[in-house]
């Protein structure tokens, strides 16, 4: 897409390709490259939030007042659309993107005083709990509970799908605190030290051959009650706000661009036969390109709303939509593009830790992870069934 900007934009763009070129290192972007999971590993994610921070660029989307950079919409999309092209690492949203806004909004202020600088200085390394076995998309029927116990909370059950958790010291999880007539007003928003007595983490690996989910199993473990968030039983309307931000706070259009036109390079090379003069490939490619460009101009709308204090609403369930869609439509053609290639399995994880020539191009490594994984695009931060009928509600109105 055609974007045309003015001096200040053209400055602020040379800045933001200066200060990558001077932090980004052949490690991290070899990493990022042959990442085929959500986002990047800790070794390499943390070190690029940490520079981010130390430039004041850490959380583009917060208030100014909690350490936000104010940037206008324009400039969110050159910082997004650059790093992009340049395949810079991809930080847990967890904190930044999730929790961090929801502290803001709802935390209090001894809240917001301790855990937003440990937020953006990545002392924190955050996890969601929402998922439970059977309470996936109806999520309201959790069954996780905390019980008062003075100035604690006694925290039993289970959570699923838990992206990180081996990674992080903390949680913010959505857990049952009473029984109403209406599940989703017995629910409430705590922050958990994953360092408590009682917590043990299961990991599962993904079909691609990743682990990066786990599921996480509370044994009378206690919490201090400051840690609830907000009011106890605001849970839902809580966890619905951050789910509104997951699903709309980012620019997944220029990575979508960079993987796709990463896909054509592939076609046009005669490493795999020329395939993108195959006809289906051609026009598929075409496709997604539209696709894409379509993505970009919603995001942008989100973009300008959040940089009026409005926070993404029920659009946000569009970009979840289609990103997703659009994800597994990219990674479907690298499949296609690579042939017998795909075929290869490389069990080594993660995959920029290999130390030896692997049988096939390196840069092909990722395409078949990327495209096992990228399944569970779908299901995970709402499914797209879930996506479609919050659409028909709240924007067409059926």
């Amino acid at each position: 897409m055609d974007m045309t900007f003015g001096d200040s934009e053209l400055a602020f763009q040379q800045e933001v390709r200066d200060f990558i070129a001077a932090n980004l290192t052949p490690d991290m972007k070899r990493a990022e490259s042959l990442n085929a999971s959500v986002f990047s590993e800790p070794e390499t994610g943390v070190p690029w939030q940490r520079a981010l921070n130390a430039k004041g660029w850490g959380a583009p989307g917060w208030p100014v007042e909690y350490g936000g950079t104010g940037w206008t919409p324009a400039q969110r999309w050159i910082f997004e659309t650059e790093c992009a092209h340049a395949g810079v690492p991809s930080p847990t949203p967890m904190g930044v993107k999730m929790v961090g806004p929801v502290i803001i909004g709802f935390g209090s202020p001894e809240q917001k005083n301790y855990f937003l600088p440990r937020i953006l200085s990545c002392e924190d390394y955050w996890c969601q709990g929402y998922s439970e076995p059977g309470s996936g998309s109806d999520l309201s029927s959790l069954k996780t509970r905390a019980v008062r116990d003075g100035d604690e909370y006694v925290i039993n059950g289970t959570k699923i799908w838990t992206t990180h958790a081996h990674n992080a010291n903390m949680m913010f999880a959505l857990v049952r605190t009473s029984d109403e007539p209406r599940q989703q007003d017995g629910i409430s928003f705590v922050l958990i030290d994953m360092k408590s007595p009682g917590i043990t983490i299961r990991p599962i690996l993904t079909i691609g051959g990743d682990h990066e989910v786990n599921q996480v199993f509370f044994d009378d473990v206690r919490i201090p009650a400051s840690n609830l968030v907000g009011e106890e039983g605001k849970g839902w309307t809580y966890g619905k706000y951050l789910l509104e931000f997951e699903r709309g706070s980012g620019i997944a259009s220029a990575k979508l661009r960079k993987a796709l036109h990463r896909t054509a390079a592939f076609a046009e090379s005669e490493a795999t036969g020329r395939a993108i003069e195959d006809p289906d490939i051609a026009i598929r490619m075409s496709e997604a390109e539209v696709d894409i460009d379509a993505l970009e101009m919603t995001e942008l709308r989100v973009l300008s709303a959040l940089q009026n204090g409005q926070n993404p609403g029920a659009v946000s369930s569009i970009l979840k939509l289609r990103t997703s869609e659009i994800y597994q439509a990219v990674s479907r053609l690298g499949v296609d593009v690579i042939g017998t290639d795909g075929l290869y399995v490389e069990p080594t994880r993660p995959l920029h830790r290999l130390n030896a020539p692997p049988a096939i191009p390196e840069d092909e490594l990722a395409v078949m992870p990327t495209h096992l994984n990228g399944r569970a695009y779908t299901i995970f931060g709402g499914t797209s069934e879930i996506q479609r009928d919050i659409i028909s509600k709240l924007v067409l109105g059926l």
